[in-house]
């Protein structure tokens, strides 16, 4: 014999009114909800009644009063559903209740979903508060969300005032059309300053480059694909769009004798610039990237090694990343003694970091021409490469002569904190001429 269902939820709802102290006015009718002895929730709706109406022990209309039946019907009917939704509510979400007036959003958010609806932008800072991103990634993302925020003004000019970015009605050809004031926005700037005035960033806008447009449109797939997953809509525009891979030249770095050559050059005349390149020969000894040597102090010196966990991955993947420290590495820090906890050198800005590579390599007579692939037209073109020196080079001379060496990508991504096989660290891999060699004479 089958057993009987057993409803678990004792909760019964009662409607009720509250008689005004001045006859003739109508009243809201509000609800007590009671799930035990301890529980006891109350609601106040939207329906009014004529006190006069009102029958508190059946909870609805009076029978003996002139009322048509349609009316009577839709009234009854409105308190019948409402006890409905209370008790549906509650039994949905009695975990998150507390008191009545978490009962009573929670009973409002059912009855209006749309008042609840958080915007395009309320949902993107919503994402970046619950997504697992390291500050980088956090900056790069609200570049993004800056980039978005201007479009959306450049629609309410170019089309309508009231043009809004929503998270249900972006299409593929919204985006193409995102793509091109991305690709465009720097000729926008003069005829439209006022964009940059309610949206502003530290610069006028450049013309970007294929690979920056990629990027910022695989940003803002994730954050669609996470509102996809956390139930804020259906909506896809990306089925149809298709985000392209970005395309890096061949890695240029300095060779060994090139850092050395940097390292033993007579910068006693520039102070500054002598502290610069003892920070860029160092990072080129332990690989890793400026914002993390940034942050790097004497604490983390341990048993003759550097310890850091990388800024870029500390959210999602924090490893624990130890270089020890060669001979050349442990005399640049002898020039700034350990003592107490410090910042590991005294660094200058980044801006001036870069700066002052530049001026060094030209100083030390580092000027080979090297192909580069040109960031905004992806064309390649020879430069100086004194010229287009930076921070990351430091990484790329640490990587790149590393592998020519080991040839082995995972050995050398434990020392540079790329994951085992990390697209990022194969454009790291340059097969020079030497190893093209040494392979060609296997066949003898």
């Amino acid at each position: 014999m089958r057993k009987p269902v057993i409803n678990s939820d004792l909760s019964t709802v009662k409607a009720f009114i509250r008689f005004p102290k001045n006859p003739g006015n109508e009243v809201f009718v509000r609800f007590r909800l009671c799930d035990g002895r301890n529980v006891q929730l109350f609601y106040k709706s939207e329906i009014m009644v004529d006190p006069d109406m009102w029958d508190p022990k059946k909870e609805q209309y009076k029978a003996k009063i002139s009322v048509g039946p349609k009316e009577r019907a839709l009234f009854n009917k409105t308190i019948s559903e409402t006890k409905s939704v209370l008790r549906d509510v509650y039994s949905e979400t009695k975990d998150k209740i507390t008191n009545s007036k978490d009962f009573w959003e929670m009973v409002d958010r059912k009855l209006n979903p749309e008042k609840y609806r958080l915007s395009f932008f309320d949902l993107f800072d919503l994402f970046l508060k619950k997504h697992k991103l390291s500050q980088v990634r956090v900056n790069n993302y609200l570049v993004v969300k800056r980039a978005l925020m201007r479009y959306e003004l450049f629609r309410q000019k170019r089309d309508s005032r009231t043009y809004k970015l929503e998270i249900n009605t972006v299409t593929a050809d919204t985006l193409m059309d995102v793509e091109d004031f991305w690709e465009n926005e720097h000729l926008y700037f003069d005829k439209n300053p006022e964009l940059y005035i309610l949206v502003p960033e530290s610069r006028p806008p450049k013309p970007r480059g294929r690979n920056t447009i990629n990027l910022m449109f695989g940003r803002m797939k994730t954050f669609y694909l996470w509102t996809i997953t956390n139930d804020h809509t259906l909506n896809n525009p990306f089925k149809k769009f298709n985000v392209g891979e970005c395309v890096y030249g061949t890695p240029y770095y300095i060779t060994l004798e090139e850092r050395d050559k940097i390292f033993c050059a007579d910068l006693k005349d520039y102070p500054l610039l002598a502290i610069s390149r003892d920070i860029f020969v160092f990072q080129c000894l332990i690989g890793c990237r400026v914002g993390d040597l940034w942050s790097m102090t004497t604490s983390n010196v341990i048993n003759g090694g550097i310890e850091y966990i990388a800024r870029k991955t500390r959210e999602g993947r924090p490893v624990t990343i130890r270089v020890p420290l060669n001979n050349r590495a442990k005399e640049i820090l002898s020039r700034y003694p350990v003592t107490g906890n410090r910042p590991l050198f005294p660094f200058p800005t980044q801006q001036t970091y870069n700066y002052d590579i530049k001026e060094i390599f030209r100083l030390s007579g580092i000027t080979r021409i090297v192909t580069v692939l040109n960031p905004t037209t992806s064309e390649p073109e020879q430069r100086p490469i004194n010229e287009i020196a930076s921070s990351h080079l430091a990484r790329r001379t640490f990587i790149g002569n590393l592998y020519k060496r080991v040839k082995d990508p995972n050995l050398v991504g434990a020392l540079s904190g790329h994951k085992e096989g990390s697209k990022a660290f194969a454009r790291y891999r340059d097969i020079d001429e030497e190893m093209k060699t040494e392979l060609v004479n296997m066949l003898e």
